[in-house]
């Protein structure tokens, strides 16, 4: 009964370190923290909101959770520019330019793609009058530009098997 309670104390004890640790981690890593946080918001917003404009800015925000990771993930503590001048000697820490330049270009290509994006949402907006996906499915299907769903009545063939009445 002794070696039971024993060991019940000590697993108790190590989620205490175990929580305190956590706490900690995310206490000094708030960027990874908030990286989180923005990448579950962002995706969230692309996948359940029906509004198109909703979704794109969704889409920019998971690609801003995706800029602070890279930048998050590429700081070094004490770490120094890689510019040496003539003569001086290599010596300490440098950090590392290329996860800065990757940034840098995809803040490039995620700007051009939220004006191509808002740039179509303008022109659907022109011909359907709204952004709404499922009311855009209706209407596209309307037009005969989507083929027709399952219906309510269960008049498709493919769900009765391709058997008639005829």
């Amino acid at each position: 009964m002794t070696s039971v309670a024993s060991v019940v104390a000590s697993a108790g004890t190590d989620a205490i370190v175990a929580s305190a640790g956590a706490f900690e981690i995310f206490a000094t890593r708030h960027a990874y923290l908030t990286f989180a946080l923005l990448l579950c918001v962002g995706l969230y917003m692309m996948i359940a909101n029906p509004h198109l404009v909703k979704k794109i800015i969704g889409l920019n925000l998971f690609q801003t959770a995706i800029f602070l990771l890279f930048i998050a993930s590429a700081y070094v503590e004490g770490g120094a520019i890689p510019i040496l001048g003539s003569g001086e000697a290599e010596t300490g820490t440098f950090v590392s330019p290329l996860p800065h330049v990757i940034v840098l270009t995809a803040i490039v290509v995620g700007v051009s793609l939220t004006a191509v994006g808002l740039a179509l949402c303008i022109r659907i907006y022109d011909e359907y009058g709204t952004l709404r996906t499922d009311t855009l499915r209706e209407l596209m299907r309307d037009e005969g530009s989507l083929p027709a769903g399952p219906t309510a009545e269960g008049d498709d063939p493919a769900t009765d098997g391709g058997v008639s009445d005829d």
